[in-house]
């Protein structure tokens, strides 16, 4: 029993090892794509610039909430921009924000709408749903409360739906501290993690993503999927909208160009919440591609075989594995400016393994369960991705 058991562990080591290497191969293929995307081009700017109506919902305070809703009033964009922010409940700290941006910006186009509606379990989609119908113009804007924006966003993401067959724009994004370490390393996983996976997925044509930084469409196009109603359910409401977008034969494009997602996690717990939920989301509309997302976790698996089989010649993994990650992580802040207010040192060296180790943990529990925490509210997901309040069938 004794042999059989130390058979075991020297075979997981093994196995450990073996993806350690696929990571550390994996990071620097990811290097490659990051530069191919860094060069590829943005679409010439339109001569025409038509009018737009961007969707904000908004729920509770967020740090930094008004500058980051203030970047879309302040847009360099020669057509008429209406916004149009939606909240729940008039007490919604999130209205006093906006209620400012209305003073502080008396010559620009903006709404606020205030509805309790509920459309389905998906509480994002129902304030949107509640806020379309203020939207006066064909070509929709809707973009997550926690983003920020350059100047050129608008002109970049119009000029982009108008290339041959586009039916839809969306972002990528990179993490911006806003509250201290547990938000740094929030951030972290976006740049480190999140980042280069999407970019790896494109350019091998595994990864059909679309996001909540931005979703822009036409009315038009909406409409003939079946409008924002038939996302009022999901989970990953934006992906669905994407896959929708494609099955109608249309492109969804993302430029090059990348806008600033604020994390503001104040804990571990908050920071686990978010993350756990956002993996469980990936794991229910891609279940073998999300599996396939071991082979990132270079570090930590080589840390395990270590573990598992001692200071062996294999061993040597461990310091190539932090080579290969930390070598992604140089390029990406070289070529996306990452960092808040931050560069990259020693210190910053250390934050990369740390934050590997913690995405392991995140991936490992993300396949026990399927219920995540959305907003302070509990949620299962059913077998169909759909969204299910505790207490009712989630199969």
């Amino acid at each position: 029993m004794t042999e059989f058991l130390a058979n075991s562990v020297d075979q997981a080591s093994v196995i450990c090892y073996v993806i350690a290497l696929l990571g550390c191969l994996y990071a620097l293929f990811a290097i490659v794509a990051v530069r191919g995307f860094a060069r590829s081009t943005i679409p010439a700017t339109i001569e025409q610039f038509p009018p737009v109506t961007i969707l904000k919902p908004l729920h509770g305070f967020e740090p930094d909430l008004y500058a980051h809703l203030a970047s879309f009033c302040m847009q360099n964009y020669p057509g008429p921009v209406q916004i149009v922010f939606g909240v729940t409940d008039p007490t919604d700290p999130a209205a006093a924000v906006v209620r400012k941006l209305i003073a502080d910006f008396p010559d620009r186009d903006l709404v606020l709408v205030i509805s309790p509606r509920r459309h389905g379990p998906n509480a994002k989609v129902s304030n949107l749903i509640n806020v379309q119908h203020e939207a006066r113009h064909e070509l929709l804007v809707i973009s997550d409360s926690d983003i920020a924006v350059p100047g050129d966003y608008l002109k970049v993401v119009t000029a982009s739906l108008n290339q041959p067959g586009v039916g839809l724009v969306t972002c990528l994004y990179r993490g911006a501290a806003a509250a201290g370490t547990w938000s740094r390393l929030a951030a972290a996983a976006i740049d480190y993690h999140f980042l280069p996976n999407v970019l790896v997925g494109l350019k091998l044509g595994l990864a059909r993503p679309c996001f909540g930084s931005t979703i822009t469409i036409t009315k038009t196009t909406l409409a003939k999927l079946g409008g924002l109603q038939s996302v009022a359910d999901q989970l990953a409401d934006d992906y669905r909208l994407g896959i929708a977008v494609r099955r109608a034969g249309l492109k969804v494009t993302i430029p090059n160009f990348v806008v600033t997602h604020a994390c503001a996690e104040r804990s571990a717990r908050a920071l686990l919440v978010h993350e756990i939920r956002w993996a469980r989301t990936i794991r229910s509309v891609d279940p073998l591609g999300f599996a396939g997302l071991a082979v990132t976790h270079a570090f930590p698996f080589a840390l395990l075989g270590l573990i598992l089989g001692g200071f062996t010649p294999a061993a040597v993994l461990v310091p190539a594995a932090l080579a290969c990650r930390f070598a992604l992580q140089a390029e990406l802040h070289r070529l996306f400016q990452l960092g808040n207010g931050w560069s990259i040192s020693l210190g910053h060296f250390w934050l990369g393994p740390i934050r590997d180790v913690l995405s392991f943990v995140v991936f490992i529990a993300s396949f026990f369960g399927r219920g995540v925490e959305w907003r302070g509210r509990r949620y299962g997901v059913r077998a169909d991705n759909t969204l299910a309040r505790y207490g009712e069938a989630e199969s």
